[in-house]
């Protein structure tokens, strides 16, 4: 499926960008992407789920086609006003939320604070203490204050990503060049606001999740590299005895960046999952 580029504006005037796939009529499935990520990462995920939903991928702000802002204003509470703009435009009264890191802080955060909106819910790699400590909240500060503003040529802005990201494919490592760059005067500068997207993760606090893991009201799947460094295995036993609500899966050899490590499976586990939240109970009911 071709996507739909599109953009809307916020309440605070910004004008913020993005993409749909599929058939109109569908269970809607809005998508919330990571860091330094694009509206186009999801793409892989909006074809796996083919004509029975109707996918949307937000640039969230700072991102892809979206505009820039200031940096203090890349914080959850932002973000979630973004989204609730997002819903507000769409016209969703119930819809399907999948987020990855950041974009699954964001979508735990708005469920907390709009109960009862949200058919299902799928958390990609992210737990409560994730952004505060250990290895992988380490490794996301280091590359916030060693990443580059710019690079000489498109070689060298590849050999970052494969620093970067060791496990990269050769299609995940050309997704980032077109979608994360672009030429630029001064050489290969990023689509995102990397300087304002740093200063933020580096100097504001990040969300305590436990409350809106405690919160939950809809079936939601929490899914986990088993090589990530973000999410550990005993969070996600922690949040499954906090809520029932909660389900878990993980994803043999894939790292924090579950969905471009493993793109097979990890859309067939989406999918899967919303097949039995979303499609099951209609065609019981016969509609």
């Amino acid at each position: 499926m071709s996507a739909n580029s599109q953009f809307f504006t916020n309440r605070s005037g910004m004008r913020l960008h993005y993409l749909s796939w599929g058939n109109a009529s569908g269970i809607p499935v809005l998508m919330l992407h990571g860091l330094r990520a694009y509206a186009q990462t999801w793409t892989s995920l909006a074809n796996a789920l083919g004509e029975q939903y109707c996918c949307y991928a937000l640039d969230q702000r700072g991102r892809g086609d979206s505009d820039w802002a200031e940096a203090s204003s890349y914080r959850t509470e932002a973000y979630v006003s973004d989204l609730e703009d997002w819903v507000a435009h769409l016209g969703l009264e119930r819809f399907v939320l999948v987020g990855h890191s950041l974009g699954g802080t964001n979508a735990l955060e708005y469920a907390r604070l709009n109960p009862g909106r949200l058919q299902a819910l799928v958390i990609e790699d992210i737990g409560p203490g994730s952004s505060v400590s250990g290895d992988g909240a380490e490794r996301i500060r280091r590359e916030m204050s060693q990443t580059p503003l710019s690079f000489p040529d498109w070689e060298s802005a590849a050999q970052f990503w494969r620093r970067s990201r060791p496990g990269l494919s050769a299609q995940g490592l050309t997704s980032r060049l077109t979608h994360s760059m672009k030429q630029t005067p001064e050489g290969i500068g990023w689509r995102h606001d990397q300087a304002g997207i740093a200063e933020a993760r580096l100097s504001i606090t990040p969300t305590d999740l436990w409350p809106a893991v405690r919160a939950l009201d809809c079936p939601t799947l929490f899914i986990r590299g088993a090589r990530s460094d973000f999410l550990p295995q005993a969070t996600l036993e922690a949040m499954k005895e906090a809520n029932p609500q909660v389900r878990t899966a993980q994803i043999a050899d894939a790292s924090h960046y579950v969905h471009d490590d493993q793109e097979d499976t990890f859309n067939r586990v989406v999918r899967d999952y919303l097949h039995d939240q979303c499609l099951q109970p209609q065609q019981q009911s016969g509609e």
